[in-house]
């Protein structure tokens, strides 16, 4: 079972993984992951859709606390917030902890008897 604080901090990831859910997303959250600032026109190069789609990714992104954007003279940077990641990432080591949890009361039982 969740604590307060356990469910309240998975809450606050929900957008986090819901920005990650698409494909051309998480593949923009790859690429910045370089920890170098691109530009829309960088992060658009071979990823096969509009500069348009990127930018309403970016901002779906910049919506969940993903990524940041800065504008240098005429162009938007982008850069990758590592904070939101590592907070999902608790989310998602907390679930595995829990599910270990789980699996090792099932083999204590099943090999308990109990």
């Amino acid at each position: 079972m969740l604590g307060r604080r356990a469910s309240t901090e998975l809450a606050g990831t929900v957008p986090v993984f819901a920005a990650l859910g698409d494909e051309t997303r998480l593949r923009l959250v790859v690429r910045l992951c370089t920890g170098q600032p691109l530009s829309i026109t960088q992060l658009a190069a071979g990823a096969g859709v509009t500069r348009q789609a990127i930018t309403k990714h970016l901002h779906v992104l910049s919506d969940a606390g993903l990524i940041r954007g800065a504008r240098e003279g005429r162009e938007q940077h982008w850069r990758l917030e590592p904070r939101r990641l590592l907070e999902a990432r608790r989310c998602l080591d907390l679930i595995s902890h829990q599910w270990d949890e789980a699996l090792d009361r099932l083999k204590a039982h099943l090999e308990g008897g109990n």
